[in-house]
Parts: structure tokens; C-alpha cells; sequence
């Protein structure tokens, strides 16, 4: 009997299938009622009417479709949100309520800067400072470093020797003079030497004093950055009204800069008080980059009323702050240089304020040819002095 019922063959086996079988299909058709017709898909629809997957077709051959509003391809295209997310790529600023209205701008938009690929205004910005500003920067300081060593070692201290005693001493700085001057270097060195190491000193010091130690030194030289920028904008504007009149360019000057201030090998030129060089380090190593440098630091420190302070001014602000400073930078290097170890008596002349007849005759013939034919007094702080008293 088993051996009948579970055979492949088996008639009974056979029927009892085709019988459970039937059933099924009753019990499923009685559950689910009629058939459904089988569904027919378009074929040529001329847009996405609807969500059902099993409709959708390609809109993208309607005519205007690239140039559809947001509210339009909902029509066509319910959940496609492509146009808004298009206007954001391209910098469109939506409606927000917020303070700022440029808080509706997610992506700032596209721009061209100089030596960098168009981008983003933030890629743009970033690209510029980490691939021109800061490599081009550093190789600017150091070329201006090795140049300057490289001219001590060949040419050596410039002028001669003028040991005190042989004559009466000049006073080529009143006290007031070397006050106005060295305030505005010791504010100027704070903020050179602090913004260098924010510039640059994640790739020499970070590694050697680690993340902790860098940070806060960071953190500290960022404050006091901010603090004596105030500072050095004061001093500024005392130093320029200060020596503004000596430095105005003349006749001698052009002498001076057509033979390279002597320093080829004619020996020391005639000048006025200030040469051409000096005159140059005051207008564009001081005066203009100074001024356009405290506007632009104003301006990163968000001190300027009345402005927003959008993200492109500030990056505009930074990319100007950051360029002339090491500009500045390089320029005050030669004029450390040759104030100190670069011309002999020079560095006593800014300490003391007084210098010897034989310097003031060797570097500056013109000016020493006026205090001898008595159009300017060899001790200008003791006539100022005298007058203020007979007022």
C-alpha cells in the first residue's frame, strides 16, 4: 500500500495533486475576486504626469524644461526638486528670516581669481591662499632674506666710520621723532611676527610643539593680533603726519634712484634728509600699504559701521590684508637691515637721535649743506622747545 502510494508513478498520488491543486485556485480566486485586466503602459507620453513607477516617463524633451521654475517641475515632476538645488549651486539667494540676508545664500558663486581654477568664492578663496599666497609669500621672505645676507657678506657695512668729537653732533630725530617711530616698529614687528605664525606655523611649528601647545599659542597670538592692530593704526597715522613732509619727492631724488643710491660703486649720493630709497620704504613699505592694511583688518575684525560683511567682502578683505602684509614684510626687511648692520652710524642715529657732522655730510649732503648755511638748526627738540617756552 505504501509502497503504492508514494511511487512516482502512482495513479493516486497523480490525483490527489491535480485535486489540491484545484482547490487553491478556488479558494485564491474566491478571496480575490475578479481578475484584474492587465495593466497597458504609454508609450509616447509628453511628460511625468504622476509618481506610479509603473507611468513615469522622460520629460526632459519638453520644451522648457531646463528653464523650469521649481512650482513648474512639481507639475511635471512631483518630488523634483532640481531647480531649487540648481539656483543654489549658482549662488542664488533665497528668502530667509534672518538677521542676514545672506544667510539664505548656501553657495556662494562661481568666480575667476588670479593663478587659481574658477570655483566656488570659498573654493576660490581657499585655492588662493594655500596654492599663491602663502607658498609664493614664504618664497618672497626667503629670497629677501638670502638676498640681504648675501649683499652683508659681498658689499659689507656701508659708509665709514665717524667716531664722536669731531664736531658738534646733530639732531637728526627729536624725541618725539624716535617716540612715533618705535612705536609704530614694535606694533608693526607684534603683528608681523604673530600673523607669520598664523600664516605658516602649522607646517613648522605645529609638528614639533603638537596640536595642544600650537593651539593655544595660536589662540593667544590671534588676540593679540586683534589687540595691538588698534594700536598700530594709531601710531601709524602720528608716524605719517610725523615725517610726511620730509618725504616728498624732489629733483635729487631722481639723481639718487638713476645710479642706484651709489650703492654700485660711486660711492654715497647726495640727498636731503631722507634719500629716494627712504622716501620709497615710506610711502610704499608704510604710508599706503599701512592704511590699506589697517582698513582691511578693520574690516576682518568687523569694526567698520555700516557694512554686512558678506562672505565675498570678507574674503576680498582677507586676500588684500594677507598680500600687502607680506609685501610689507619683505619691504621692512631692507629697511631693518640697512638701519642697523646694513649703514654704519645709522641705528645710533634712530637711538640717540644725534649723529656725527662727517655722517650727516656723507650720507646726506644736501640736508647737512642746509644746516650749515643755517636753514635748519642743528638742535630742532631745543628750539621747539625755546619757542614753546616764549609762547
Amino acid at each position: 500500500m505504501n509502497r503504492i502510494f508514494f511511487s512516482a508513478t502512482s495513479p493516486l498520488r497523480a490525483g490527489l495533486l491535480a485535486a489540491l491543486l484545484l482547490a487553491g485556485g478556488l479558494v485564491l480566486a474566491a478571496e480575490s475576486g475578479p481578475v484584474a485586466a492587465p495593466v497597458t503602459l504609454p508609450t509616447a507620453a509628453p511628460a511625468i504626469r504622476s509618481a506610479d513607477i509603473l507611468t513615469l516617463q522622460d520629460a526632459s524633451a519638453e520644451p522648457g524644461y531646463a528653464e523650469q521654475s521649481n512650482a513648474q517641475r512639481t507639475q511635471v515632476q512631483p518630488g523634483n526638486n532640481t531647480p531649487v538645488w540648481r539656483q543654489v549651486g549658482q549662488g542664488v539667494t533665497g528668502t530667509v528670516n534672518l538677521p542676514y540676508a545672506e544667510y539664505g545664500t548656501l553657495i556662494q558663486p562661481t568666480v575667476q581669481y588670479p593663478l587659481v581654477r574658477p570655483a566656488s568664492a570659498g573654493e576660490a578663496w581657499r585655492q588662493l591662499r594655500n596654492r599663491v599666497l602663502l607658498p609664493y609669500g614664504a618664497a618672497l621672505l626667503l629670497i629677501v632674506a638670502l638676498a640681504l645676507g648675501l649683499f652683508y657678506f659681498a658689499k659689507g657695512p656701508l659708509g665709514e666710520e665717524h667716531p664722536p668729537g669731531q664736531g658738534e653732533p646733530i639732531e637728526r630725530f627729536t624725541p618725539f621723532e624716535r617716540a612715533a617711530h618705535w612705536s609704530n616698529a614694535a606694533a608693526f614687528l607684534t603683528l608681523a611676527l604673530s600673523g607669520l605664525v598664523l600664516a605658516f606655523g602649522k607646517f613648522f611649528l605645529l609638528p614639533v610643539l603638537g596640536g595642544t601647545l600650537f593651539g593655544w599659542l595660536a589662540y593667544a597670538l590671534k588676540n593679540l593680533h586683534n589687540f595691538v592692530g588698534p594700536l598700530f593704526a594709531v601710531s601709524l597715522l602720528v608716524m605719517i603726519a610725523t615725517f610726511i613732509k620730509d618725504n616728498i619727492a624732489n629733483r635729487a631724488d631722481i639723481q639718487w634712484l638713476a645710479r642706484a643710491g651709489g650703492m654700485l660703486g660711486q660711492g654715497q649720493l647726495p640727498s636731503h634728509r631722507f634719500n629716494a630709497g627712504e622716501k620709497g620704504i615710506f610711502w610704499w613699505a608704510v604710508t599706503i600699504p599701512g592704511l590699506l592694511l589697517v582698513a582691511s583688518g578693520l574690516m576682518l575684525d568687523k569694526l567698520v559701521p555700516g557694512l554686512d560683511y558678506f562672505r565675498a567682502d570678507m574674503q576680498l578683505a582677507h586676500v588684500v590684508h594677507a598680500t600687502l602684509a607680506l609685501l610689507s614684510c619683505a619691504m621692512i626687511a631692507g629697511h631693518v637691515y640697512m638701519g642697523t648692520v646694513g649703514v654704519r652710524g645709522a641705528y645710533r642715529a634712530m637711538k640717540t637721535g644725534y649723529v656725527e657732522p662727517g655722517w650727516a655730510r656723507e650720507h646726506h649732503q644736501l640736508w647737512h649743506d642746509d644746516i650749515q648755511a643755517g636753514k635748519i638748526p642743528v638742535r630742532r627738540s631745543a628750539v621747539a622747545s625755546i619757542a614753546r617756552r616764549q609762547s
